[in-house]
């Protein structure tokens, strides 16, 4: 079994003379996909250095299937699962707790808990930040959608929402309760509004409510959805499929969200204000620089508009090449999308080159394979673009998917128990779906 620990249950030695060159200490910062599979690949390959890792959750979230787990097709053992699960069998250490500083000159990351670690090396994949980019009430009115808990709070607040409805009397309060705003019309964003638009008329029914009710609004400030996004090529059979969703989602693009209330948004729309009621208020419009990443001493000119620091072609932040970087956390000059399956590649290639450290080999850069994009539009609906020529839509879009997703689980085992639950539960029965 891996060995879990507890913030002040274990220390490793603080200092570079304790670590000997058969005892190195590789630190990894995160537990997104980047880390994860970094830790894994290090494990299955024998490292000679022992490898910590760090994640502030006790669970891993595969975040391609979050929406799954959202409306019932899949549970938390497959969507959620724990690390100490995912690492059973490794010789990967992980440690819950939050980290709330990084030197990189001392070589050493201090954790919330009052614990610390010297690294030999280190890996960071600490993913982004939500992004609120400045508008006030954000970040206290709206819900996120990220991990495994932003999705049980959402259900919870439909839930409420939808039991308060079937019983009011009140047609503009039963109105502003079966309201669920997204603002956001990037990839997590329409991929949300799809399934909520198919599975939310069935469950308000379980209520005795008319689904014909609900209202979906997907807002975004650019002109269109997906705008300046890999999945832009699949925009037209995105927007068609959210027009045939059992109920139809609004578009209303070129609206600038100014503020947030509880239960309402305030936005410009051609020029004019104008507010919006929902009870149900989510938001996906973007990511922002990690403050921890934001906060190290790296110049402006090693770090692009956004701040996020350049790392070198094998994946090394410039002056300290001790330390490797991957994922939503950092970019290169010729920046990778925020794609899964690029951040599962970067971790396979990071742990290349720290194996290849070990073994007094010359490093190799990270050449990162784009097999094409996938987008989620509806309960059994889906789109696929492969290589950059092929586009499958409709259930055979969403069937690949699936099955490319369901390849990337973690862990061998995991990911065959769980193909083997959703082709039964998803395909051969036709499970209803559920919030």
């Amino acid at each position: 079994m891996p060995f879990c620990i507890k913030p002040n249950a274990l220390c490793f030695p603080d200092s570079e003379d304790e670590v000997s060159d058969s005892n190195q200490l590789t630190v990894i910062l995160g537990g997104g996909f980047t880390g994860l599979f970094t830790a894994l690949y290090l494990s299955q390959h024998r490292y000679s250095g022992r490898v910590l890792l760090i994640d502030k959750s006790e669970r891993f979230i595969f975040k391609p299937l979050l929406y799954e787990f959202l409306n019932g097709q899949m549970d938390g053992n497959q969507v959620w699962p724990r690390y100490q699960k995912l690492l059973q069998g490794t010789d990967v250490t992980f440690l819950q707790d939050t980290l709330c500083q990084i030197d990189l000159t001392q070589r050493k990351v201090e954790l919330v808990s009052g614990l610390h670690y010297t690294y030999t090396h280190l890996v960071l994949a600490v993913g982004g930040a939500v992004g609120y980019f400045g508008t006030p009430g954000a970040a206290e009115y709206a819900l996120t959608f990220c991990t495994g808990e932003d999705a049980l709070a959402l259900r919870q607040r439909i839930v409420q929402c939808f039991q308060r409805a079937s019983q009011t009397k009140d047609p503009q309060l039963r109105r502003k309760l079966l309201t669920i705003a997204v603002i956001g019309a990037g990839p997590a964003g329409v991929e949300l509004v799809a399934t909520l638009a198919d599975s939310l008329p069935v469950f308000y029914t379980q209520f005795g409510g008319d689904p014909q009710e609900i209202r979906i609004v997907l807002m975004n400030r650019s002109a269109d959805i997906l705008a300046g996004d890999i999945n832009g090529r699949l925009r037209e059979t995105a927007r068609t499929a959210l027009q045939e969703r059992v109920i139809p989602v609004e578009l209303l693009m070129g609206a600038t969200v100014t503020m947030l209330h509880p239960g309402q948004i305030e936005y410009t729309h051609d020029g004019q204000p104008a507010v919006l009621d929902a009870e149900t208020i989510v938001w996906t419009a973007g990511t922002a620089v990690h403050p921890l990443i934001k906060n190290l001493p790296i110049p402006e000119t090693d770090r692009d508009r956004h701040g996020r620091p350049f790392v070198t072609q094998t994946l090394q932040l410039i002056n300290y090449p001790e330390v490797f970087a991957g994922g939503d956390c950092v970019t290169q000059h010729l920046p990778q999308p925020a794609l899964a399956q690029v951040a599962y590649q970067q971790g396979k290639a990071i742990a290349q080159n720290l194996i290849a450290l070990s073994k007094g080999e010359a490093l190799k850069d990270s050449l990162v394979s784009l097999r094409g994009t996938l987008m989620k539009l509806g309960m059994e609906e889906g789109a696929a673009e492969i290589f950059d020529r092929y586009q499958v839509k409709g259930r055979p879009g969403y069937l690949i998917r699936q099955l490319a997703y369901l390849e990337m689980l973690p862990l061998p085992s995991h990911n065959l128990k769980v193909t083997a639950e959703w082709l039964s539960d998803g395909i051969l029965h036709h499970a209803k779906y559920k919030l």
